[in-house]
């Protein structure tokens, strides 16, 4: 893979370079945020690995510039803070994966690779449950006719459920689907991706589609109107 590190940590830049590229990779380094955005935009790589917290120009703005530019690279945010709060800003801001430091370097590696099989999705038949639309070829998600706009992980996560309507999906094959099954995810994480997409899915006034079912996982399906 070709992978992009954006992080003023030399030291740590330096040490994933190193290990990384014992693994095959070819790895470039930037060490401040507008390097890196500039770096990101001129080169082809196959995902970005990037820090929250750098000089010039933070993680969150390095993925929001290069989203509005139309870049669909994978991206994966480095951050010391593990918050819900934290997590949900880089969701937003349009970052495919986190990883919380410190962090082995094995762990890295495989949300990598999880980040580099997502390939482009082939056309297939639009899914719809309700007046929420998902079409797999555009990769595009609409409900009500207002279009909703998804991180590559959270599109991932509703196609998965919305293939499986009507159906309880565990949380091991949700897992599986989006991380492969080669993942170390902080126990949080499918729930932290899951309430961040039902935000976007289920506005206020809505019925509600994804359901918990405590224990097992979720399932997509019609909540009958009171």
């Amino acid at each position: 893979m070709q992978i992009l590190i954006v992080e003023d940590d030399q030291r740590l830049a330096r040490q994933l370079k190193k290990g990384l590229e014992e693994y095959g990779h070819v790895v470039n380094l930037s060490f401040n945020g507008l390097d890196g955005l500039e770096a990101a935009r001129q080169g082809h790589f196959d995902v970005l690995v990037v820090d929250v917290m750098l000089p010039g120009l933070d993680g969150f703005g390095i993925v929001r510039r290069l989203r509005r530019s139309g870049s669909k690279s994978p991206i994966l945010l480095l951050t010391a803070r593990d918050s819900a709060e934290d997590i949900v800003a880089g969701l937003d801001a349009g970052a495919d994966d986190y990883l919380t430091k410190p962090f082995a370097l094995k762990v890295l590696l495989a949300r990598l690779r999880a980040l580099s099989r997502r390939k482009e999705v082939e056309p297939r038949m639009q899914l719809q449950i309700c007046d929420l639309v998902l079409d797999p070829a555009q990769h595009a998600v609409r409900r009500a006719g207002s279009a909703i706009a998804l991180t590559r992980t959270e599109f991932i996560l509703l196609e998965t459920l919305m293939r499986n309507a009507g159906r309880v999906v565990t949380r091991d094959r949700l897992l599986e689907a989006v991380w492969g099954y080669e993942r170390e995810v902080e126990s949080n994480t499918l729930d932290v991706y899951l309430c961040q997409l039902r935000s976007k899915v289920e506005p206020a006034g809505s019925r509600k589609l994804i359901q918990t079912v405590r224990g097992v996982g979720y399932a997509m399906r019609e909540e009958e109107p009171v």
